[in-house]
């Protein structure tokens, strides 16, 4: 198994590049900025990029991940539900992403966003068991992403309640690696912690411990962060409806 981190402070987000050593099969989520260090950090490792995925249709960010996709000659890999302008490798529930001995399952979790998803990853060389899930915005170290774009806060929230429900039901001991940490916009309080386990959120994430559905729709719609400065505009050009230069 290789994995690497990247941490991004402006915008503040997390990236990662995943796969198989052995079978230099390798996959990129959520790549943010310059695609250099992705490429190189895929020809350090003796692998080739396979798949290029946004965990969803970002709203604070321009994403790197066509642009990346195109340089690797990869799939840029985005939810079936996505709704852009453009073609990419459609994903929903329980599909996997090959990666030689690495495989990663797709989660669809609707509630930051309508299309988000998740990927959970298994390392076959070692068990058969899931290792890590990549949670993007849903799960994030301290909290939940705010809901965004449903048609109203409540649904975004029961949505989302749903969606947690399906990580919970992951071992506790499965690593939880986000898609952002403290001084995101897309949570209230996130840790400056990077990465945590689905048990410790169980215990220590207040939003992610409350188990019904009534309370966690009013704990979620009671203080939602504003959104990122000009997100509509970022996510129409994540979205290919607008150049990225608009």
């Amino acid at each position: 198994m290789i994995l690497r981190q990247f941490l991004h402070s402006d915008p503040v987000g997390i990236s990662y590049l995943f796969g198989c050593g052995g079978k230099a099969a390798g996959a990129v989520v959520d790549p943010v900025g310059d695609i250099q260090p992705y490429l190189q950090a895929a020809d350090n490792a003796g692998m080739r990029i396979h798949f290029v995925v946004d965990t969803h249709i970002h709203a604070d960010h321009l994403s790197a991940g066509r642009a990346l996709a195109d340089a690797a000659g990869s799939s840029y890999v985005l939810s079936s539900n996505a709704r852009v302008s453009f073609p990419f490798k459609g994903v929903g529930d329980g599909d996997v992403l090959p990666l030689g001995n690495v495989t990663a399952t797709v989660l669809h979790t609707p509630g930051h966003t309508p299309e988000h998803i998740c990927i959970l990853v298994t390392d076959r060389t070692r068990v058969d068991e899931p290792w890590f899930v990549f949670t993007g915005h849903t799960l994030m170290v301290g909290d939940l992403g705010r809901t965004e774009l449903a048609v109203s806060a409540e649904e975004g929230a029961k949505q989302l309640f749903r969606s947690v429900s399906k990580l919970k039901g992951l071992p506790d001991y499965v690593e939880v690696l986000p898609g952002a940490y403290a001084g995101s916009v897309c949570g209230r309080r996130l840790s400056g912690k990077p990465w945590s386990t689905i048990g410790f959120e169980k215990r220590h994430n207040q939003a992610f411990a409350i188990e019904n559905e009534a309370e966690f729709v009013g704990f979620m719609v009671a203080e939602i962060p504003p959104a990122p400065p000009e997100a509509a505009k970022i996510r129409a050009a994540n979205s290919g409806v607008t150049a990225a230069a608009a």
